[in-house]
């Protein structure tokens, strides 16, 4: 097996570089002359997420491993109370430019253009998720949801998660999130409508000309949600159901029967519709809201005997070229629930673990922090050969977490790259070879 090249500024040990500078930017939050440095807990955070630990006390069990100093840049690891406690009080927002900073090396290596969709534009799939729940632990910014019938208290943590996608790429981008939490002064349940009103202000303060296309599910496809995309310049497909746009529907079945509507029919050799395209330009998107005009778009699919139906808005115009792509762009938006929320939950990042709630903002942070590690992943997952070699090895992403948790008790080194050189082409210990069965 020949040595595997790597694109230098996309691998781990580069991306790590980029988190700990940024880091060292953050201003830190106490007076006295700390034990553990603000940049040596971040980081620590940070690593376990990366590491894939399954709690703090799994964490806490490499304070004196050197190889998370060496690879991960910490002088002194802290504690789990000692993480909790600094943690808790740093702002969110301090580390939204870590996201940045690595996106910028993302669009630097030239691979963003992979994910260019339609007319020059990314798309960026947004949906809502929770990640935290409890009937007693609880703070100050916790959503609450009570039982109607016992009066019984839920206490979350959700965020609105970003991603950009493309119909063909496994991968997604992952941007800053947005936390779902009560705001500041404000005793009312944040929503998904604010955060998203939040989060196109801030995102446009860190990619003011980042042509984009946002993919959303049905409860997005309303007049004010729309004309916020506008106000940012961002073009969008979203989900409309019929359910919620009786007047649209009716609309366009008006249309077809006066000739209005276009569509395109896609048959077997079999001469068996396999799928069926219905689109019409400018129609209001419901009575109250007349002269919010938009584009829509359906889709039928004939598959194993069921007819699934799809529909959508979109400010785009749709002509016979690229309705198919406006409709796969729509389909995409999954890759928010398929390829990250399902991902964080399902293959070893624990998003749903309670790390610690803290009294301030520690939730929050572990949750910025998770995502930034997945942010590494996804990106060493579409950049990095030697990444996609380990992974093609291991077989499943939750084997080679487990594979280089082990290499990390096993043996010292001094960079990721060679711990994952060492589970693809095989180490020595003490004059013994152990060799991958492959070379």
């Amino acid at each position: 097996m020949g040595e595997i090249k790597q694109r230098k500024h996309l691998c781990a040990d580069a991306l790590f570089d980029t988190i700990h500078s940024g880091f060292e930017k953050i201003n830190e939050h106490r007076t006295r002359e700390p034990k553990i440095s603000l940049p040596d807990a971040l980081m620590s955070g940070f690593a376990m997420f990366s590491l894939k630990d399954a709690s703090l006390l799994a964490f806490e069990e490499r304070r004196n491993d050197q190889n998370i100093k060496n690879i991960y840049h910490i002088t002194n690891v802290p504690s789990d109370t000692q993480m909790r406690e600094i943690l808790d009080k740093i702002e969110p927002d301090t580390i939204s430019p870590l996201f940045a900073d690595i996106f910028r090396e993302f669009q630097r290596g030239k691979l963003l253009e992979n994910y260019v969709f339609l007319n020059g534009c990314y798309l960026l799939s947004i949906d809502g998720c929770g990640y935290f729940s409890s009937h007693d632990v609880h703070c100050e910014s916790c959503l609450e949801k009570k039982n109607k019938k016992t009066g019984e208290i839920t206490y979350q943590h959700q965020m609105l998660g970003a991603v950009i996608v493309h119909p063909d790429i496994k991968e997604v981008i992952p941007l800053t999130p947005e936390p779902i939490i009560k705001q500041d002064g404000n005793s009312k349940n944040d929503c998904e409508r604010n955060a998203s009103k939040r989060f196109f202000e801030k995102l446009r303060k860190q990619h003011p000309h980042l042509p984009l296309i946002v993919v959303e599910d049905g409860l997005a496809s309303n007049a004010p949600h729309i004309h916020e995309l506008n106000n940012h310049n961002m073009h969008y497909i979203l989900g409309a159901k019929e359910g919620d746009h009786k007047s649209l529907f009716l609309h366009v079945e008006a249309a077809e029967k006066d000739g209005l509507t276009t569509e395109i029919v896609n048959e077997n050799e079999k001469g068996e519709i396999i799928n069926r395209l219905r689109f019409i330009n400018q129609v209001p998107l419901n009575e109250s809201n007349s002269d919010t005009m938009v584009n829509f778009l359906e889709y039928w699919e004939v598959k194993n005997d069921r007819t699934l139906h799809f529909s959508w808005v979109t400010d785009i115009t749709i002509t016979l070229e690229n309705a198919n792509q406006i409709m796969r762009g729509g389909r995409a938006r999954w890759k928010i629930e398929n390829e990250t929320f399902n991902t964080l939950k399902n293959q070893g990042y624990h998003f749903e673990h309670n790390y610690g709630h803290g009294k301030q903002n520690l939730s929050v942070v572990f949750a910025f922090l998770m995502m930034l590690a997945f942010l590494v992943d996804q990106i060493q997952q579409h950049a990095d050969h030697l990444f996609q070699a380990v992974l093609a090895k291991c077989g499943t992403k939750r084997s080679l977490w487990e594979n280089m948790r082990s290499m990390f008790r096993l043996l010292e080194f001094d960079s990721m790259e060679k711990i994952f050189k060492a589970m693809l082409y095989g180490y020595k210990i003490q004059g013994f070879t152990v060799l991958d069965s492959h070379t």
